[in-house]
């Protein structure tokens, strides 16, 4: 494994890290302008994480980086079907009563079910907080491949536990890049608000 050291700080990086970092921001940051390429920079960007996560025990974000290959190939064919911006496209909504029954139900059921397996059938030191940021990383992919204007807020109370969590287990720069991943968030959170209000029409010509 190739690390690159800072030595000022004493912090050693792997290139796998940087990787990580450098394709992650360039995700989240086109998520928030809805473009399509987010999915195929996300992919690489799990590639990385599967790496990453396994060197550093965290065998349930490993594990989940495999569900969000699935969950992106879904994904990148819903938004190629009506996703991006313009009329006829995949609008941005709000999440149903009954969507978020589903998701709080199945955020606890995986939580705890995931708590108990790493616990009982791997070496992770953080099984609670691995499972718990898991389970709400899967709900915020689930509302972001449909549009749902609440998955940014799944997505930063994420990013409010992964923060300290990965500066636990040394992975400075990810926490870094999750510190970035929040701002990111709340851009995105503020951009889909306003459409709900304003309609696509205005995005498209604002990015025109």
């Amino acid at each position: 494994m190739v690390t690159v050291t800072i030595k000022e700080v004493g912090v050693s990086l792997t290139w796998t890290e940087i990787l990580g970092f450098a394709s992650g921001a360039l995700c989240v940051w086109l998520v928030a302008r809805q473009h399509i390429a987010n999915w195929p920079v996300g992919l690489a960007n799990n590639v990385f994480f599967i790496v990453l996560f396994l060197q550093a025990g965290l065998y349930a974000d490993a594990g989940l980086q495999v569900v969000f290959i699935a969950l992106a190939v879904y994904g990148w064919w819903t938004w190629a079907h009506g996703g991006g911006p313009g009329p006829g496209t995949l609008p941005v909504r709000r999440t149903t009563r009954t969507e978020w029954l589903w998701l709080l139900a199945a955020g606890a059921v995986g939580t705890v079910a995931l708590t108990l397996l790493l616990g009982a059938a791997t070496d992770s030191t953080v099984p609670f907080w691995d499972a718990l940021t898991t389970a709400l990383s899967l709900a915020a992919t689930y509302g972001q491949c449909g549009k749902l204007v609440e998955s940014w807020w799944l997505w930063i109370a994420a990013d409010l536990v992964y923060i300290p969590l990965y500066a636990y287990k040394e992975l400075y720069l990810t926490s870094l890049l999750y510190a970035g991943f929040l701002t990111l968030c709340l851009i995105g959170l503020r951009g889909w608000r306003r459409e709900l209000t304003t309609g696509p029409a205005r995005l498209v010509e604002a990015a025109a």
